[in-house]
Protein backbone atom coordinates (compact mmCIF):
# COMPACT_ATOMS: atom_id res chain seq x y z
CA UNK A 1 0.00 0.00 0.00
CA UNK A 2 1.03 3.54 -0.94
CA UNK A 3 1.51 5.71 1.77
CA UNK A 4 -0.41 9.23 1.99
CA UNK A 5 0.81 12.44 3.50
CA UNK A 6 -1.98 14.27 5.10
CA UNK A 7 -2.35 17.51 3.68
CA UNK A 8 -2.00 19.85 6.71
CA UNK A 9 -4.90 22.81 6.41
CA UNK A 10 -3.47 26.21 6.47
CA UNK A 11 -4.79 28.27 9.09
CA UNK A 12 -6.94 31.37 8.10
CA UNK A 13 -6.06 35.01 8.12
CA UNK A 14 -8.70 36.46 10.10
CA UNK A 15 -9.25 40.31 8.71
CA UNK A 16 -10.16 42.70 11.27
CA UNK A 17 -13.90 43.32 11.88
CA UNK A 18 -14.89 46.72 11.36
CA UNK A 19 -16.17 48.95 14.37
CA UNK A 20 -20.12 48.74 14.61
CA UNK A 21 -19.50 52.60 15.10
CA UNK A 22 -17.91 52.74 11.67
CA UNK A 23 -20.42 50.78 9.80
CA UNK A 24 -23.56 52.66 11.34
CA UNK A 25 -22.06 55.92 10.82
CA UNK A 26 -21.20 55.16 7.01
CA UNK A 27 -25.05 54.07 6.71
CA UNK A 28 -26.45 57.43 8.26
CA UNK A 29 -23.90 58.80 5.93
CA UNK A 30 -24.38 57.43 2.47
CA UNK A 31 -27.65 58.89 2.08
CA UNK A 32 -26.34 62.27 2.40
CA UNK A 33 -23.73 61.57 0.18
CA UNK A 34 -26.46 60.67 -2.08
CA UNK A 35 -28.13 63.55 -1.71
CA UNK A 36 -25.18 66.14 -1.56
CA UNK A 37 -24.16 64.62 -5.21
CA UNK A 38 -27.60 64.11 -7.26
CA UNK A 39 -29.88 66.22 -5.03
CA UNK A 40 -31.00 68.58 -7.89
CA UNK A 41 -32.30 65.49 -9.87
CA UNK A 42 -33.83 63.37 -7.43
CA UNK A 43 -35.92 66.13 -5.41
CA UNK A 44 -39.40 66.29 -6.19
CA UNK A 45 -39.37 70.25 -7.17
CA UNK A 46 -36.81 72.61 -7.96
CA UNK A 47 -35.33 73.78 -4.61
CA UNK A 48 -36.26 77.71 -5.41
CA UNK A 49 -39.82 76.88 -7.29
CA UNK A 50 -42.30 79.05 -5.17
CA UNK A 51 -45.77 78.61 -5.45
CA UNK A 52 -47.81 81.30 -3.09
CA UNK A 53 -51.15 78.97 -3.07
CA UNK A 54 -49.25 76.03 -1.46
CA UNK A 55 -47.41 78.17 1.42
CA UNK A 56 -47.17 76.53 4.66
CA UNK A 57 -48.65 73.28 3.45
CA UNK A 58 -48.34 70.31 6.05
CA UNK A 59 -47.12 66.96 4.98
CA UNK A 60 -48.33 65.27 2.95
CA UNK A 61 -48.72 63.10 -0.41
CA UNK A 62 -47.84 65.92 -2.59
CA UNK A 63 -45.40 67.66 -0.29
CA UNK A 64 -43.77 64.76 1.82
CA UNK A 65 -42.25 67.32 4.43
CA UNK A 66 -44.79 70.30 3.99
CA UNK A 67 -43.60 73.76 2.20
CA UNK A 68 -42.42 76.94 3.35
CA UNK A 69 -43.76 80.65 3.57
CA UNK A 70 -42.98 80.93 -0.18
CA UNK A 71 -44.65 77.70 -1.15
CA UNK A 72 -41.09 76.07 -1.78
CA UNK A 73 -40.82 72.32 -0.90
CA UNK A 74 -39.39 71.44 2.04
CA UNK A 75 -37.93 68.15 0.96
CA UNK A 76 -36.44 69.40 -2.70
CA UNK A 77 -34.62 72.56 -0.52
CA UNK A 78 -33.18 70.01 2.28
CA UNK A 79 -32.09 67.75 -0.45
CA UNK A 80 -30.45 69.95 -2.54
CA UNK A 81 -28.88 72.03 1.08
CA UNK A 82 -27.10 68.56 1.66
CA UNK A 83 -24.54 69.09 -0.87
CA UNK A 84 -23.65 73.31 0.06
CA UNK A 85 -23.56 72.23 4.10
CA UNK A 86 -21.39 68.82 3.28
CA UNK A 87 -19.24 70.92 0.66
CA UNK A 88 -19.02 73.59 3.05
CA UNK A 89 -17.94 71.38 5.63
CA UNK A 90 -15.64 69.31 3.92
CA UNK A 91 -13.54 72.09 1.84
CA UNK A 92 -13.25 74.35 5.24
CA UNK A 93 -11.42 71.06 7.12
CA UNK A 94 -9.33 70.94 3.83
CA UNK A 95 -8.31 74.24 3.52
CA UNK A 96 -7.41 73.99 7.92
CA UNK A 97 -5.07 71.12 6.99
CA UNK A 98 -3.29 72.10 4.36
CA UNK A 99 -2.46 75.00 6.88
CA UNK A 100 -2.22 73.88 9.66
CA UNK A 101 0.20 70.39 8.81
CA UNK A 102 2.92 72.47 7.69
CA UNK A 103 2.66 74.79 10.28
CA UNK A 104 2.84 72.17 12.57
CA UNK A 105 5.34 70.38 11.31
CA UNK A 106 7.95 73.50 11.39
CA UNK A 107 7.19 73.80 14.66
CA UNK A 108 7.65 70.57 15.83
CA UNK A 109 10.77 69.91 13.79
CA UNK A 110 12.22 73.03 13.87
CA UNK A 111 11.66 74.55 17.03
CA UNK A 112 13.30 77.32 18.51
CA UNK A 113 12.25 80.83 17.49
CA UNK A 114 10.22 79.93 14.19
CA UNK A 115 8.61 77.20 16.44
CA UNK A 116 7.14 79.43 18.91
CA UNK A 117 6.34 81.98 16.95
CA UNK A 118 3.96 79.64 15.33
CA UNK A 119 2.68 78.51 18.52
CA UNK A 120 2.13 81.64 20.02
CA UNK A 121 -0.01 82.77 17.18
CA UNK A 122 -2.02 79.98 17.18
CA UNK A 123 -2.62 80.68 20.46
CA UNK A 124 -3.93 84.45 19.93
CA UNK A 125 -6.48 82.50 17.31
CA UNK A 126 -7.52 80.05 19.88
CA UNK A 127 -8.25 82.73 22.77
CA UNK A 128 -11.25 83.42 20.61
CA UNK A 129 -14.58 81.68 20.36
CA UNK A 130 -14.99 79.89 16.87
CA UNK A 131 -17.99 81.66 16.13
CA UNK A 132 -16.72 85.06 17.44
CA UNK A 133 -13.79 84.87 15.20
CA UNK A 134 -15.68 83.41 12.19
CA UNK A 135 -17.69 86.93 12.72
CA UNK A 136 -14.71 89.08 12.42
CA UNK A 137 -13.53 87.52 9.35
CA UNK A 138 -16.45 87.65 7.65
CA UNK A 139 -17.29 91.35 9.14
CA UNK A 140 -15.12 93.26 6.59
CA UNK A 141 -16.54 92.00 3.55
CA UNK A 142 -20.20 91.40 2.46
CA UNK A 143 -21.48 87.53 3.60
CA UNK A 144 -21.02 84.82 1.17
CA UNK A 145 -20.79 81.07 1.46
CA UNK A 146 -17.30 80.77 -0.16
CA UNK A 147 -15.47 83.57 2.35
CA UNK A 148 -17.21 81.39 5.10
CA UNK A 149 -15.37 78.30 4.24
CA UNK A 150 -12.42 80.48 4.49
CA UNK A 151 -13.48 81.73 7.54
CA UNK A 152 -14.43 78.42 9.34
CA UNK A 153 -10.91 77.03 7.85
CA UNK A 154 -9.25 79.91 9.50
CA UNK A 155 -10.57 79.40 12.99
CA UNK A 156 -9.76 75.55 13.05
CA UNK A 157 -6.39 75.92 11.74
CA UNK A 158 -4.76 75.88 15.40
CA UNK A 159 -5.83 72.62 16.46
CA UNK A 160 -4.38 71.05 13.52
CA UNK A 161 -0.81 72.94 13.85
CA UNK A 162 -1.50 71.87 17.66
CA UNK A 163 -1.79 68.09 17.38
CA UNK A 164 0.38 67.80 14.04
CA UNK A 165 3.61 69.65 16.24
CA UNK A 166 2.58 67.16 19.15
CA UNK A 167 2.75 64.12 16.81
CA UNK A 168 6.04 65.55 15.39
CA UNK A 169 7.71 65.79 18.86
CA UNK A 170 6.88 62.08 19.59
CA UNK A 171 8.31 61.24 16.41
CA UNK A 172 11.42 63.20 16.47
CA UNK A 173 12.48 60.29 19.47
CA UNK A 174 11.77 57.61 17.24
CA UNK A 175 15.07 55.61 15.51
CA UNK A 176 14.31 56.30 12.39
CA UNK A 177 14.31 59.52 11.89
CA UNK A 178 17.97 59.71 13.72
CA UNK A 179 18.81 57.22 10.81
CA UNK A 180 17.52 59.92 8.61
CA UNK A 181 19.39 62.68 10.10
CA UNK A 182 23.07 60.63 10.25
CA UNK A 183 22.10 59.34 6.79
CA UNK A 184 22.34 63.61 5.84
CA UNK A 185 18.67 63.96 4.44
CA UNK A 186 17.40 67.21 4.35
CA UNK A 187 14.73 68.52 6.57
CA UNK A 188 12.44 68.33 4.00
CA UNK A 189 12.56 64.65 2.80
CA UNK A 190 12.46 63.82 6.79
CA UNK A 191 9.23 66.08 7.23
CA UNK A 192 7.40 64.70 4.17
CA UNK A 193 9.01 61.28 3.44
CA UNK A 194 9.33 60.38 7.39
CA UNK A 195 7.45 62.06 9.60
CA UNK A 196 3.99 62.82 7.37
CA UNK A 197 3.50 59.16 6.84
CA UNK A 198 3.51 58.33 10.12
CA UNK A 199 0.87 61.06 11.23
CA UNK A 200 -1.87 60.44 8.95
CA UNK A 201 -3.64 58.55 11.07
CA UNK A 202 -4.79 60.90 13.97
CA UNK A 203 -5.18 63.33 11.36
CA UNK A 204 -7.41 61.69 9.79
CA UNK A 205 -9.44 61.30 12.62
CA UNK A 206 -9.03 64.81 13.77
CA UNK A 207 -10.40 65.64 10.16
CA UNK A 208 -13.65 63.79 10.69
CA UNK A 209 -14.35 65.65 13.99
CA UNK A 210 -13.21 69.18 12.18
CA UNK A 211 -15.75 68.11 9.83
CA UNK A 212 -18.65 68.14 12.09
CA UNK A 213 -17.75 71.50 13.87
CA UNK A 214 -17.36 73.29 10.22
CA UNK A 215 -20.78 71.69 9.55
CA UNK A 216 -22.05 73.27 12.63
CA UNK A 217 -20.21 76.98 12.52
CA UNK A 218 -21.24 76.99 9.13
CA UNK A 219 -24.63 76.44 9.74
CA UNK A 220 -24.74 78.81 13.01
CA UNK A 221 -22.87 81.33 10.19
CA UNK A 222 -26.13 81.29 7.79
CA UNK A 223 -28.34 81.15 10.66
CA UNK A 224 -27.27 84.35 11.63
CA UNK A 225 -27.01 86.15 7.71
CA UNK A 226 -23.05 85.90 8.27
CA UNK A 227 -22.74 82.27 5.68
CA UNK A 228 -24.98 81.38 2.93
CA UNK A 229 -27.74 83.58 1.16
CA UNK A 230 -31.16 83.15 0.09
CA UNK A 231 -32.11 82.23 -1.74
CA UNK A 232 -29.55 79.27 -0.89
CA UNK A 233 -30.86 76.36 0.23
CA UNK A 234 -28.07 75.77 2.91
CA UNK A 235 -29.40 73.50 6.29
CA UNK A 236 -28.99 76.73 8.57
CA UNK A 237 -30.28 79.30 6.64
CA UNK A 238 -33.34 77.16 6.76
CA UNK A 239 -33.49 77.18 10.31
CA UNK A 240 -33.01 80.60 10.66
CA UNK A 241 -35.78 81.62 7.97
CA UNK A 242 -38.63 78.63 9.81
CA UNK A 243 -37.64 80.80 13.01
CA UNK A 244 -41.29 83.19 12.45
CA UNK A 245 -43.24 80.12 11.94
CA UNK A 246 -42.01 77.60 14.22
CA UNK A 247 -45.77 77.13 16.24
CA UNK A 248 -47.67 77.40 12.60
CA UNK A 249 -45.44 75.32 10.63
CA UNK A 250 -42.58 73.53 12.43
CA UNK A 251 -41.62 71.53 10.15
CA UNK A 252 -40.01 73.70 8.25
CA UNK A 253 -37.38 73.58 10.29
CA UNK A 254 -37.39 70.02 11.59
CA UNK A 255 -36.32 69.04 8.31
CA UNK A 256 -33.23 70.32 7.84
CA UNK A 257 -32.70 70.56 11.57
CA UNK A 258 -33.08 66.07 11.44
CA UNK A 259 -30.72 66.25 7.92
CA UNK A 260 -28.39 68.44 10.16
CA UNK A 261 -28.07 66.07 13.13
CA UNK A 262 -27.65 62.91 11.27
CA UNK A 263 -24.84 64.30 9.78
CA UNK A 264 -23.49 65.35 12.89
CA UNK A 265 -23.93 61.59 14.32
CA UNK A 266 -22.79 60.08 10.91
CA UNK A 267 -19.68 61.95 11.14
CA UNK A 268 -19.25 61.71 15.14
CA UNK A 269 -19.10 57.52 14.82
CA UNK A 270 -17.54 57.51 11.33
CA UNK A 271 -14.42 59.42 12.81
CA UNK A 272 -14.96 57.19 16.38
CA UNK A 273 -14.99 53.91 13.97
CA UNK A 274 -11.55 55.02 12.10
CA UNK A 275 -9.51 55.99 15.39
CA UNK A 276 -10.43 52.43 16.87
CA UNK A 277 -9.42 50.75 13.17
CA UNK A 278 -6.64 52.71 12.86
CA UNK A 279 -5.28 52.37 16.53
CA UNK A 280 -1.68 50.79 16.47
CA UNK A 281 -2.82 49.13 19.31
CA UNK A 282 -5.58 46.75 17.24
CA UNK A 283 -3.18 45.42 15.20
CA UNK A 284 -2.63 41.82 14.91
CA UNK A 285 -5.26 41.67 17.59
CA UNK A 286 -6.95 38.75 15.01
Amino acid sequence: MTDVTPVQSVPRRHLPSLPVSLLVGIVLLAPLVVAAVAGSWIAPYPYDEMNIMSRLQPPGAEFWFGTDEFGRDVFSRTLVGTGSSLVMGVAATALSLLAGVPLGLIAGYKGGRAGEAIMRAMDVLMSFPPILLGILVLAVTPPAQWKAIVAIGIVYVPQVVRLTRAITLELMQEEFITAARLRGESAAYILFHEILPNIWPPLVVEASLRVVFAILLGASLSFIGMGAQPPSSDWGLMISEARPFVEQAPWIALCPGFALATAVIGINLLGDGLRALLDPRNTGAH
